[in-house]
């Protein structure tokens, strides 16, 4: 028990730990990406990740580009884009959106028989805008974004592909690191819209500070 209460005090202890654990397995992390797995374990207390995070080649460049470019952030959930420092965006000219509960976009989805998520990805792709994507939920949203831009009809600039659970998970994940797409992905069934956040704000505070 630590007489630690002030939250970034808590905070630096907890990487603190993280850091010295991850040395007793005998571990060196990529100085690259280093910052983002340690905040993955700080989310999720779960060192697997130490082995499932998958960075595409110049992953990491192409998130700061974007983010220095004051590129959209695009999330699959509410959950996802509540957990996005905000002002550290905004310092960099960035917003966040999550289309999914839209009105248009439900109505849309329940005229097709589709999900939310495929018709946000699809009103994404309308704006015009080369988007950062944050998908922590819906391998659906996923799924849409890889096809859009196979189809043309989207030009992500990097995308955190971190649904989680059971069903064609895996599969999406898959695709969009086989796509070429600039890409972040805990391989396996975890993820969540806390992962997806956690990494999205790694690379933020690298870009823009807090």
């Amino acid at each position: 028990m630590t007489d630690i209460y002030r939250p970034m005090e808590i905070e630096a202890e907890s990487f603190r730990i993280i850091s010295e654990e991850i040395r007793r397995m005998g571990r060196e992390l990529p100085a690259e990406y280093a910052s983002v797995i340690k905040r993955v374990i700080h989310t999720t207390a779960d060192f697997s990740y130490l082995d499932t995070l998958y960075f595409s080649e110049h992953a990491m460049e192409a998130a700061k580009r974007a983010l220095k470019t004051g590129s959209r952030v695009v999330t699959d959930t509410n959950m996802a884009l509540a957990g996005i420092h905000k002002s550290s965006l905004r310092k960099l000219g960035g917003e966040a959106v999550c289309y999914m509960a839209d009105r248009d976009v439900a109505k849309q989805a329940e005229r097709r028989q589709v999900t939310r998520a495929q018709v946000s990805m699809e009103k994404a792709a309308r704006q015009g805008d080369k988007c950062i994507y944050v998908i922590g939920n819906a391998p659906t949203a996923l799924l849409r974004i890889v096809d859009l831009a196979q189809e043309g009809k989207m030009c992500p600039a990097f995308v955190i592909g971190a649904p989680v659970g059971f069903v064609n998970v895996t599969e999406a994940k898959q695709r969009l690191i086989d796509s070429g797409i600039p890409c972040i992905v805990p391989r396996g069934r975890k993820g969540g819209s806390n992962v997806a956040a956690a990494i999205f704000n790694a690379i933020l505070y690298e870009t823009a500070g807090r």
